[in-house]
């Protein structure tokens, strides 16, 4: 069982999704059982909270936030489809920059109709959507691994994090868990006491572009995807391929 995770991909308005392209000819070529996208498809910057009132806000328009994530699934999805070979089983994950939609239609009901969550259209390249549940994203389990935008520990329901944030993952989930949402790339592997192997993997982004509100942290992200091949029970062999690499083998 061959499991693609892919993860903050932030198709943005302003920055073209070349990126897709490669995206699409190796999942072709890979051939996967199961793709998992963990969220963040749509980075929405005018649905940001943080920016509002500021200059920055200035021009920023949500049909062209939704067109730009269109773009990005299209374009991931278009040599797969074009070849009209069997897909793999596809799972998106609702991550924080989606669920902007519905929490501005929740603060402002009068948006309700203007815009709208199925606005990106994923049920018309996803088999199953994992929605936030309350105020935290959604979980999605298979192989015994469980993968989510990110994971929640405390009453607070706070993301789980930290400098060793793979090795938490596995200490607080008390299982294999997968996420995105950091832009980091964190793996640590624990052995419980009856030899199984527990597996914490943060996936880093797809993103190629520096944020501007990232500042000197757009140096710690990881930009790529991750392969877990020979999933099964928990375990699993994770290959990481890198946005350099594919540019080298499909450009």
């Amino acid at each position: 069982m061959n499991i693609v995770f892919i993860t903050d991909s932030h198709a943005h308005p302003d920055h073209d999704n070349s990126r897709a392209d490669l995206l699409g000819k190796f999942l072709l070529e890979l051939r996967p059982d199961v793709v998992i996208h963990g969220g963040d498809s749509a980075d929405m910057p005018s649905l940001c909270s943080y920016d509002k009132g500021k200059r920055v806000f200035q021009g920023r328009n949500y049909r062209k936030d939704i067109d730009s994530h269109l773009d990005f699934t299209d374009r991931m999805w278009f040599p797969w489809k074009k070849s009209k070979k069997r897909l793999p089983l596809r799972i998106f994950l609702e991550g924080n920059h989606e669920n902007r939609i519905k929490k501005a239609i929740n603060i402002s009901p009068e948006l309700d109709g203007a815009i709208s969550f199925s606005d990106l259209k994923l049920e018309d390249y996803y088999n199953e959507i994992i929605e936030y549940t309350g105020s935290t994203p959604g979980t999605y389990t298979h192989s015994n691994i469980s993968f989510a935008h990110y994971f929640v520990s405390g009453v607070m329901g706070r993301p789980i994090g930290g400098e060793h944030h793979g090795y938490s993952l596995i200490t607080k989930t008390f299982g294999s868990s997968v996420c995105g949402h950091s832009h980091l790339l964190d793996y640590s592997v624990r052995t419980d006491n009856h030899g199984s192997k527990l597996m914490g993997l943060v996936g880093g982004c797809f993103q190629d572009y520096e944020a501007d509100w990232a500042g000197e942290c757009n140096k710690l992200w990881w930009r790529g995807l991750t392969v877990l091949r020979n999933a099964e029970a928990g375990s699993f062999d994770p290959e990481f391929v890198s946005l350099q690499r594919l540019r080298k083998e499909y450009t």
